[in-house]
């Protein structure tokens, strides 16, 4: 439940002074709206034995999937996957992705190849322990570490699920990642870990503060440019220093061998904030990219 927050005294006094039906609408949340859109297929409670721990899997299929029963698809996994499709399911009540909406339009549109989209669930209160290659403190707690490990999971576990159940195209030119955040710290680090199985990247508002720009460090360190073709991007409203820290990241890849234009693609999103629908309204572009024709 959404709270007002109005201070650790005032909010006693604010209760007081609102009638029962208005405290009600201030601190209810917005009523969720399902907005599923084309063929969708939800793997429930699928379990990990790398990380121990279970999550569900929804899984978007282009148009003419059924029909077409002989084609294989290029797959882009997607980091968050309860903010991905559904505004029932999203972290902010129906502030998703819209990613099947989007990849619907741009695939009838003949604008991209018809692709399938996984949304990999995040693990809750350990996604900063799956999603960040460092182990830090934050607050009063630790975090972070268990990157590589949930990149096996993804390599190991979900991938082959993927594989055997779905037409895929299971080469790393054809697979994709995709995250925003610490999202995208994860999606940088397995695509420069995992080359050989990843191709297709889109860094989406990364966390590059993340244990002192740690990622920035370890593109440096590259022996050699990843085979990889990458989205990198940023919106202007994000936060101090958000926006010199993905253009530090460009410049890093570019020094390490990427070419704008070519296998790099660097975009600031003037006025965007750090927010799903603010992500939803770049994907379309992300989604040109990476797979349009």
């Amino acid at each position: 439940m959404r709270k007002i927050s109005v201070g650790p005294w005032l909010g006693a006094v604010a209760c007081l002074a609102l009638p029962a039906t208005s405290l009600a609408q201030a601190t209810a949340e917005p009523k969720r709206v399902t907005s599923l859109t084309g063929i969708v297929r939800k793997h429930v409670n699928f379990h990990s034995n790398v990380l121990g721990n279970d999550r569900d899997l929804v899984v978007y299929l282009p148009p003419g999937y059924d029909e077409h029963s002989g084609r294989r698809y290029p797959v882009l996994y997607m980091h968050d996957g309860q903010n991905v499709f559904d505004g029932m399911t999203s972290y902010i009540p129906n502030q998703e992705w819209r990613a099947d909406e989007a990849a619907q339009a741009l695939i009838e549109a003949n604008a991209i190849e018809p692709i399938i989209i996984v949304g990999i669930n995040n693990a809750g209160m350990d996604r900063g322990n799956e999603y960040l290659p460092t182990r830090r403190q934050m607050g009063s707690d630790f975090v972070g570490g268990r990157a590589d490990k949930y990149g096996d999971m993804i390599v190991n576990e979900i991938k082959p699920l993927i594989d055997r159940t779905y037409r895929t195209k299971p080469d790393r030119a054809n697979t994709g990642l995709c995250g925003s955040s610490f999202g995208g710290i994860i999606t940088l680090h397995l695509g420069i870990t995992r080359p050989n199985v990843f191709g297709k990247l889109a860094v989406v508002s990364p966390s590059v503060w993340w244990d002192e720009r740690v990622m920035l460090k370890r593109v440096a360190a590259l022996p050699r440019k990843p085979n990889v073709k990458m989205w990198v991007d940023m919106g202007t409203d994000e936060g101090p220093g958000a926006v010199r820290d993905a253009a530090d990241l460009r410049d890093a890849l570019i020094r390490k061998g990427f070419q704008p234009g070519k296998d790099l693609l660097y975009y600031l999103d003037r006025g965007a904030k750090h927010n799903e629908a603010a992500w939803a309204g770049r994907f379309d572009a992300i989604l040109l990219y990476l797979f349009g024709k």
